[in-house]
């Protein structure tokens, strides 16, 4: 749902979980989306990074929210620091290196659903 538009979450009956991902950027955006969500999608390339990104997944757990942890489509250099936010979550969804025609040399190493990490080489 566009970010402006989430209200009317509040008022319906969801069978399923709805994850929050347009309206979640930081920690301070979070306690708006209680009753509107039940999971919250935490991209580091939104959060500005891994620091705020471990602050929200914090916060997240304390509202009740189920962690998502996603990405924009980007190398492995970009992934790789998500892969520690992602121990937390329920669910994982770290491919936007694979939507790349190339990746870096060392990245990640995605076997058929799991994600490995790469070598040191990959921080070059």
């Amino acid at each position: 749902m566009p970010a402006d538009r989430d209200d009317a979450l509040a008022r319906i009956a969801r069978p399923l979980p709805i994850c929050a991902d347009e309206s979640v950027h930081a920690s301070a955006s979070l306690s708006s989306l209680v009753g509107k969500y039940d999971a919250v999608n935490i991209k580091l390339d939104k959060t500005g990074g891994l620091t705020e990104a471990m602050s929200m997944a914090e916060e997240a757990e304390r509202l009740g929210f189920t962690l998502m942890i996603g990405c924009m489509v980007a190398t492995s250099l970009a992934m790789a620091p998500a892969m520690l936010v992602a121990q937390r979550a329920r669910v994982v969804d770290l491919d936007g290196a694979l939507l790349l025609a190339r990746d870096r040399p060392d990245g990640l190493i995605y076997d058929g659903s799991r994600i490995h990490p790469s070598t040191p080489a990959l921080w070059g």
